[in-house]
């Protein structure tokens, strides 16, 4: 789910989602330098998709995925396939595939702060099982969202507690736990 799903990134981070081919108004997010190396690299070892990737094994059908490439000058290349043995390939899915669900976590959290602000806790908390099992890219793009919620009293405190958390984890600001100093028994 969804039954479409197209991500696209160029080589200066910018991700454009969408989940229609004609879907006019695709989420956009900005990726980290190293996670554009990490799938430009990852291009690059399956040869800019030149080749194919399909295994030929009578495995299920979990759905075609392309790959696609098109450089500054020079003619686009693809490979379509339901199930690769190659390890970059699979990567590269896996890779795509935390984008697809970033992105959907995203939708789904602007969509609850919009329209069921009961449902935003359960939002935030998918957000933060991604992010808690780093599989959450371009978490920046989550921050006004996060900032509407911590500071608008018509959410739950508890909504409004772990979106500032998540906040303070995404830019970096998280507060350093004081240890706890024994306090000194009595003589008895």
């Amino acid at each position: 789910m969804p039954p479409y799903v197209s991500i696209g990134i160029d080589r200066t981070g910018a991700l454009e989602y969408k989940e229609s081919p004609t879907d006019e108004q695709p989420v956009k997010a900005q990726l980290a330098e190293a996670d554009v190396a990490a799938l430009f690299s990852l291009a690059e070892k399956l040869g800019y998709f030149k080749g194919p990737l399909e295994s030929g094994l009578k495995v299920a059908n979990t759905g075609k995925k392309t790959f696609r490439y098109e450089p500054e000058s020079g003619s686009a290349t693809e490979a379509t396939f339901n199930y690769s043995t190659d390890l970059a390939a699979q990567q590269l899915l896996d890779r795509f595939e935390q984008a697809a669900a970033t992105e959907r976590a995203y939708l789904e959290l602007d969509r609850t702060v919009h329209f069921d602000k009961l449902g935003v806790n359960d939002a935030l908390a998918t957000l933060e099982s991604l992010w808690l099992r780093k599989q959450l890219l371009a978490p920046k793009q989550f921050l006004p969202l996060l900032d509407r919620i911590s500071s608008r009293p018509a959410f739950m405190h508890l909504a409004r507690d772990r979106a500032a958390r998540l906040k303070d984890e995404f830019t970096g600001n998280v507060p350093q736990k004081v240890a706890a100093v024994p306090e000194p028994k009595e003589n008895q």
